[in-house]
């Protein structure tokens, strides 16, 4: 128990410092480029893609793959600390974490390999490599790029069974219910853009949750 408190202590940790090294690739490179923008035109994705491989291989890798690897961990680690207290909502919440975490998996592979075959595909025929990345925008939004449904159905249940179980500090479950609601909004395609909040309140609310398992840890029972 003690163990898997603060190895999910530091995982919570590396999901935040995954959404930053996104958004900072997002606020610095891509987002300036124009990329995935509606105004921008299919075959110019497409060649931003081909002129910045390395950069996208990375963004994929670090904001799904590596984020959805450390969140499993975090998810049987909270929920660990958790069912003694609110059993049934600890196991629904883990549930959530276990599928958002396949659901980033997902994201990353589809994101990356698709990535290749537009490469290759531009080479030959400009054109049909946008059609290509089009097709490739929507499955990836789609998995979980495009809405925080999942995520915030996470953070949600575990601020819920936190509250009842009295684990966790009242202020982190209040935060986290705000997160998630800012999450779960993005149901709606015309909210789509509050996920960016939901995003920035995940970055605290994993740190937050990061600090009171290390600090709980040299307390805790073994």
């Amino acid at each position: 128990m003690k163990g898997l408190q603060k190895i999910g202590g530091i995982a919570a940790l590396i999901d935040a410092a995954t959404f930053l090294i996104a958004i900072a690739l997002m606020v610095t490179v891509v987002a300036p480029a124009g990329y995935g923008s509606p105004e921008a035109d299919p075959v110019q994705n497409a060649a931003f893609l081909v002129e910045n491989q390395a950069i996208m291989y990375l963004w994929n890798l670090i904001g799904y793959v590596v984020f959805g690897t450390f969140l499993v961990v975090l998810a049987l680690a909270l929920y660990e600390r958790l069912k003694g207290g609110s059993p049934a909502m600890a196991q629904v919440a883990t549930a959530f974490g276990l599928i958002w975490a396949g659901l980033m998996f997902a994201s990353g592979m589809v994101a990356n390999i698709g990535a290749g075959e537009v490469i290759d595909i531009y080479g030959r025929d400009p054109v049909q490599a946008g059609t290509v990345w089009l097709s490739l925008n929507f499955v990836v939004d789609g998995l979980g790029g495009g809405n925080e449904i999942v995520g915030g159905l996470w953070v949600l249940l575990l601020s819920w069974a936190a509250l009842r179980s009295g684990v966790l500090p009242k202020a982190l479950n209040y935060f986290g219910l705000l997160v998630s609601a800012a999450g779960l909004v993005t149901v709606i395609p015309a909210l789509g853009d509050v996920g960016a909040v939901f995003g920035l309140g995940s970055i605290l609310w994993f740190v937050w949750v990061g600090i009171v398992l290390l600090r709980k840890n040299s307390t805790a029972a073994v």
